[in-house]
């Protein structure tokens, strides 16, 4: 091997161990912000214990949506500090919210025991999860866009979401463990849902380990703007049209994904009437075949670029989402449920797979991570985080089809975004600086 060759594979080492690291740490910050979803069919009854099924739900959805509203906020406070301080440094913090977060869940005593002080608790838990994620996104999809090579953005970008995949499969592929072959009837409800918040404590705290040693990127180390400009909420509101066009590109997107990821599970159980052990096997096969495509519509993007795949998710989103949950909640099998719910997935791949990236290439390197983030982060939260909510008060009133309009609605608003904005793909922002990522690790 010459010493051209040498420099070409040491460059590439670094950027794949870079991308892996980023990864590995946003699957765990995922499943530890995605598991009290997953797992809140088995717990609301601990913290909210009056009502019926779908009473308890709603309560405990209302506590999850906190966590979306704490977003923005998580989102401002370390997007800034990204583009202040670097990105490297802030998905450590991110993953340190986190880990508090969960091991608070794991310990907090339930309702019976102390009354309304455990779900102000759980409230406060949920508080830090979301000023977690708030950050970790946003920050996690600028790292990866300016460490991957220029050619195959959304190839590598794609990963992003199989490490949100992942971490979601990581948690249902841990409630079937539990449900199947370690704990006994009753007794995932009375202390079993507890045993994901512990895991998930510990996991962060080694994706904080592996954080440590990620190298920073050339696109924040190259950036000639004072510091007092970076991650400045004034340099981001002069570029108002460009916060615009973030928002639109995910409203559509976001309601999709926690229909079709988060929610779909406790869908299966309250209206296709499945069970609770169904639906999880049926739900986790589902996005395990999803998770491949996200690379793949990556790299399609990277051939033809990155509108014509959202204006596939837009135009089959706007048409299909009505006859897909129609059909869906009349399911006579698991294995009609399962393919229902993949062709779902399979279109909303064209926008899972490389919105992220698309707003990374929209703004400067000076205001990236702020300005992929806490648009994200605000429509998330007003939006993603209530899908649930939503969902369950059109069923509480008996009208559940009203929220598949719900949704074919704003998916709609995003197809008319993704059929006047720019191509990306040609005019990024990303290009200003190098991407090699060839500077050393942290030490």
């Amino acid at each position: 091997m010459d010493a051209a060759s040498g420099k070409r594979f040491a460059v590439t080492t670094v950027q794949l161990r870079s991308i892996v690291g980023g990864c590995v740490g946003n699957l765990i910050e995922w499943y530890d912000f995605l598991v009290y979803s997953i797992f809140s069919i088995y717990f609301a009854s601990s913290f909210f214990p009056q009502g019926d099924q779908t009473a308890q739900l709603l309560n405990v959805t209302a506590v999850a949506a906190v966590g979306y509203v704490a977003r923005p906020l998580g989102s401002w406070l370390m997007g800034r500090y990204a583009d202040r301080r670097g990105r490297r440094l802030t998905l450590a913090v991110s993953v340190s919210f986190m880990c508090f977060g969960s091991l608070l869940i794991a310990v907090t005593p339930t309702y019976a025991m102390i009354g309304v002080v455990a779900p102000a608790l759980l409230v406060v838990a949920r508080l830090l999860q979301g000023l977690s994620m708030g950050g970790e996104y946003g920050t996690s999809a600028t790292y990866l866009s300016e460490m991957a090579p220029k050619d195959r953005r959304g190839f590598f970008v794609g990963f992003l979401q199989v490490s949100v995949v992942s971490g979601q499969l990581a948690a249902l592929a841990l409630l079937l463990l539990l449900q199947h072959a370690i704990l006994r009837p009753g007794q995932m409800e009375a202390w079993g849902w507890r045993i994901p918040f512990v895991i998930g404590g510990i996991f962060a705290l080694f994706a904080l380990y592996l954080r440590r040693g990620i190298a920073e990127t050339d696109a924040f180390r190259e950036t000639g703007i004072k510091e007092q400009s970076r991650g400045s909420m004034a340099t981001l509101l002069a570029h108002w049209r460009l916060i615009l066009l973030a928002i639109g590109i995910t409203v559509g997107g976001t309601i999709s994904f926690y229909t079709y990821t988060v929610y779909m599970q406790k869908f299966m159980v309250n209206t296709v009437g499945m069970t609770k052990e169904a639906a999880s096997l049926t739900t986790a096969a589902a996005l395990l075949c999803y998770l491949p495509l996200q690379p793949l519509f990556g790299l399609v993007s990277d051939l033809v670029g990155r509108r014509p795949v959202m204006i596939f998710f837009g135009a089959a989103g706007t048409i299909l989402t009505v006859p897909l949950l129609t059909a869906m909640s009349h399911a006579g099998s698991a294995w009609e449920a399962f393919a229902l719910n993949f062709a779902a997935l399979f279109i909303l791949s064209g926008f899972t797979s490389i919105h992220m990236l698309v707003k990374s290439e929209l703004f400067p390197a000076e205001i990236r991570a702020l300005g992929v983030g806490l648009p994200y982060a605000i429509t998330t939260a007003i939006l993603g985080g209530t899908t649930e909510w939503v969902a369950l008060q059109f069923k509480a009133m008996g009208r559940e089809e009203w929220f598949y309009w719900y949704v074919t609605g704003a998916i709609l608003i995003s197809l008319v975004v993704y059929l006047i904005m720019p191509e990306t793909r040609r005019t990024s922002r990303l290009d200003g600086a190098t991407t090699a990522g060839h500077h050393r690790a942290a030490r």
